[in-house]
């Protein structure tokens, strides 16, 4: 019953339920002869299906069952075309056309497969001399340097493809690449590299043997060098590696290597902990370690929480998070460091942060607390003060990544207090380390009460007396950030004495200096984010243009609190923060008891805030957006994404404005925030992208296939009473434009909704709804929807021009689609009759012409439904426009 019930799916062309019912069968069947029919029959799904492995594996277990089972052959045959192994698909023709020798089908494949066995030997013969000559000129000094470039292009190109990987790989080119990366110069390093990594691309075997060849501790080597492209292209070879090993990328079946089990753990533990290893390595450049942490941020935390396999952080954790530890703890100012770039010890805490997020249970993560606790107690020493800095920068670089952890930190023991003794000390080391501590410290409330009430004075202190200004700026943020974490601007006002604007001059020249270094510049841009909440200090802001750059410049660095700072700064700018209404009343109350209440700013009104807007757009505010949308997810937090969104939505308010957002790449960058992010954030994205959608050409606002992912978005508006008019007239602008669009917006279940707001009272929601639904009806889902005609003729009666255009235009498009609704059409209603006359002799051409097409498409549906037109007064109306001018 199965195998019949396989047949029929296979006969209708459903071949994923035809392997279902075969695989059942399979199952339950005792019956060999029966068993080879199975196999076969499920080895022709796969065919169809074009998974080629696994039709010549049912193939093969049918031919063993019956060696001369004939289909089994031939569909062995096919697969094994497929797979490229024409010399085994060659034999099993061979043995079809024995069987059966006049069979033309099977004469024809084997001279199809003869003369392509002759055409990949000649092939492979040009190859292997081509792959010899390539490696002749690279080894030889002598070469010309065009010549030698030639060749290491072409070699790159043809270790990309398959048949080029396997002939390099046959004859001996592992070797004779490792050659090459010996010979220390820079482009035959890079050649030999990238050649590598395309040869070990969807290859598990290959790449193994490769590893294997090449030693994990030669590869790590090379990644350590003081070359940034060399570096780069070596951790590329190892993430291949790496993919293959855990079955990933475009893995492709090969065959018999298939069939030995290559144990990839011990590889994959073996190359963790030479990655572990290398961070804590003064051999090691900055760049090395830098990809060090990008590979282990990128392979050890699961990729999905519903894989319950958490193995490979937990074995980071038990052997590698003190290594880790020890490069957030680093000082760059202090001779003993190690070799690091400006993100090494960001990227070290967004690792911590990633591990910490993996961890399934309690017990796990009371683990991490305490060996983390360990190792930063062994550190504090009140007799070496240079071995306590470490320990206070390793808290410090916690708290930047898993923040509640840090916090617990916070609470250990004299760390608290050593912090704000630091901040008294003489040595400048001493003080930039506490104060940057400080800040991070300060974003939770109860640790603020604690620092405002002892580090506010030492703060003010460092920055009045100090002249190093990397401590400078840093106490300034501290102040600002403390007065922010305390609800209250206490640090801050208390200490500026009003001049906030002097301060964020002074934040704007650091920011623009770039002879100091990018770390000190970070903290001009957070400075900036407090300081921008004052009206005249983002109206300076945006007016400078040189601090605009340097900050749009910066923005594009992979720094998670940079991200987030000129995200807020922006959002300050553009006044797209939520502010609370005052009620009239309650104000008038406040006064009349005497108490302060808050008054806008003369600079926070509308037309300051459009003034600011267009200063920002000139600027090339979108660009720096749409760079910052594309940065990793580790450093592009949802509050990130939240307020890059709110900045958006302020960017399109003006519709002249939304062609320079497309243009500058706005439209392509606010999909993801639309789909991902906190849900204030993916509202305020996709509200503005409806308000692109609304008025602009989607071909040019969203090309390609992404129009079909802003759909989702379009339609989600339409169940907040906010943004639904916007979400409206973008769906109309979409629904307009092709029949797959039309076709993904009912997919998306948009209809009910559109449905909804015909009948909603306010006219612009009803106009648009109405002609959204005009639009739609041409989709021949949406004809189906002609059970709600009563609606579309009543529709057509209504006083609003514009209701009335669309309405009609909906009955003239769903009567020419389909005839029987011409009849239904003076069932539905008594008033048919009327509102069709009233159609016809409107004043508004568009109106009239859709109302006689209405008519023209009735008489041409039905004779009776004709004769029965022609009787009443539309006869006198329609001979009357006949006989007015002609209007095109």
């Amino acid at each position: 019953q199965l195998k019949e019930e396989g047949n029929k799916y296979f006969q209708a062309s459903d071949y994923e339920k035809a392997v279902q019912s075969y695989t059942q069968a399979i199952k339950l069947n005792k019956d060999k002869a029966l068993q080879a029919v199975l196999y076969r029959n499920r080895a022709a799904c796969f065919l169809k299906k074009e998974e080629y492995a696994k039709a010549a594996s049912d193939a093969s277990r049918a031919i063993d069952i019956n060696a001369s089972d004939i289909k089994a052959l031939y569909r062995r045959s096919q697969a094994l075309e497929k797979l490229g192994k024409l010399d085994q698909a060659f034999k099993d023709a061979q043995k079809c056309a024995t069987i059966e020798p006049r069979n033309k089908n099977f004469q024809e494949t084997l001279r199809r497969l003869g003369a392509d066995i002759q055409e990949k030997l000649r092939i492979q013969f040009s190859t292997d001399l081509r792959v010899q000559k390539m490696f002749e000129i690279l080894l030889d000094e002598n070469s010309e340097k065009e010549k030698r470039e030639k060749a290491a292009n072409n070699l790159i190109v043809l270790g990309r493809e398959e048949a080029g990987a396997e002939r390099i790989f046959q004859n001996n080119g592992v070797s004779l690449l490792l050659q090459l990366i010996e010979t220390k110069n820079a482009e035959l390093i890079l050649a030999a590299v990238r050649t590598l990594s395309g040869m070990c691309a969807g290859h598990k075997a290959r790449a193994t043997a490769i590893l294997h060849y090449l030693g994990i501790d030669n590869i790590c080597m090379w990644m350590s060098v003081n070359n940034e492209e060399i570096s780069l292209a070596v951790c590329n070879l190892l993430q291949t590696i790496t993919d293959c090993l855990l079955g990933q990328g475009k893995e492709e079946h090969h065959g018999k290597e298939e069939a030995v089990v290559l144990d990839s753990k011990k590889d994959l533990r073996m190359i963790t902990m030479r990655l572990l290893d290398m961070l804590v390595s003064k051999k090691v450049s900055g760049q090395g370690r830098d990809q060090a942490l990008n590979l282990l941020n990128k392979n050890i935390p699961r990729k999905d929480l519903k894989d319950h396999d958490n193995s490979r952080t937990t074995f980071v954790i038990d052997n590698g998070l003190k290594k880790i530890l020890k490069v957030v703890g680093q000082i760059p100012e202090m001779p003993d460091c190690l070799p690091l770039t400006e993100n090494t010890q960001l990227t070290a805490s967004v690792l911590l942060n990633k591990l910490y997020d993996d961890l399934r249970c309690d017990p796990e993560r009371d683990n991490y607390r305490v060996i983390c606790e360990e190792y930063i107690k062994s550190k504090i020493d009140p007799q070496d003060m240079d071995k306590t800095l470490h320990a206070i920068q390793m808290v410090s670089g916690v708290l930047q990544g898993p923040f509640d952890l840090g916090n617990k930190l916070l609470g250990m023991k004299g760390v608290m207090e050593m912090m704000v003794a630091l901040c008294g000390s003489e040595r400048e080391i001493d003080q930039l380390v506490a104060v940057e501590a400080l800040i991070h410290a300060s974003t939770k409330l109860s640790r603020a009460t604690f620092i405002i009430s002892n580090g506010v004075t030492l703060l003010k202190e460092i920055y009045k007396k100090t002249k190093n200004e990397k401590i400078k700026i840093r106490a300034l943020v501290g102040l600002c950030k403390l007065g922010s974490a305390g609800g209250t601007d206490y640090g801050l006002r208390q200490f500026a004495e009003g001049s906030t604007e002097k301060l964020a001059k002074q934040c704007r020249k650091w920011m623009c200096n770039t002879s100091i270094d990018a770390r000190t510049r970070k903290w001009a841009v957070e400075g900036l984010a407090y300081l921008t909440l004052d009206a005249d200090v983002k109206d300076d802001f945006v007016e400078d243009e040189p601090a605009l750059q340097a900050m749009f410049e910066l923005a594009k660095t992979s720094d998670k609190t940079i991200l987030y700072s000129v995200a807020s700064a922006l959002v300050n700018c553009t006044n797209s923060y939520d502010t609370k209404e005052l009620v009239p009343e309650l104000v008038q109350l406040a006064k009349f008891s005497k108490q302060h209440v808050p008054e806008e700013h003369p600079k926070d009104k509308k037309d300051f805030v459009v003034k600011r807007v267009k200063r920002l757009l000139k600027a090339g505010v979108v660009s720096a957006l749409a760079c910052m949308v594309k940065a990793d997810s580790a450093i592009l937090t949802d509050q990130s994404k939240e307020l890059i969104a709110r900045v958006f939505l302020a960017l399109c308010e003006d519709p002249r404005d939304r062609g320079t957002i497309i243009a500058q790449g706005g439209g392509k960058a606010l999909i993801p925030l639309a789909v991902e992010g906190t849900e204030v954030g993916k509202i305020k994205a996709s509200h503005a992208l409806a308000k692109i959608a609304a008025i602009s050409n989607p071909d040019m606002a969203f090309p390609g296939e992404r129009v079909y992912e802003v759909v989702r978005p379009l339609v989600s508006l339409l169940k907040d009473g906010l943004q639904n008019y916007e979400a409206l007239l973008g769906l109309t602008n979409f629904s307009g434009r092709s029949d797959k669009l039309r076709m993904k917006i009912v997919k998306e279940r948009a209809l009910p909704d559109i449905e909804n707001y015909m009948f909603e009272n306010h006219d612009q929601l009803r106009q648009a709804a109405t002609e959204c639904m005009c639009n739609l009806v041409v989709n021949k889902e949406v004809t189906r929807w002609a059970d709600r005609l009563k609606l579309v003729v009543l529709l057509c009666g209504e006083d609003d021009e514009k209701v009335q255009v669309a309405a009609a235009g909906a009955l003239a498009m769903l009567t020419a689609a389909q005839k029987k609704l011409c009849s239904k059409m003076t069932e539905v209603t008594t008033q048919w009759l009327g509102i069709l006359q009233r159609l016809c002799l409107h004043d508004n051409m568009e109106v009239q012409h859709r109302g006689l097409v209405i008519v023209f498409n009735l008489i041409n549906a039905d004779k009776e439904l004709a004769k029965k037109l022609v009787e009443t007064e539309l006869l006198e109306i329609l001979t009357y426009i006949s006989k007015q001018e002609d209007d095109p």
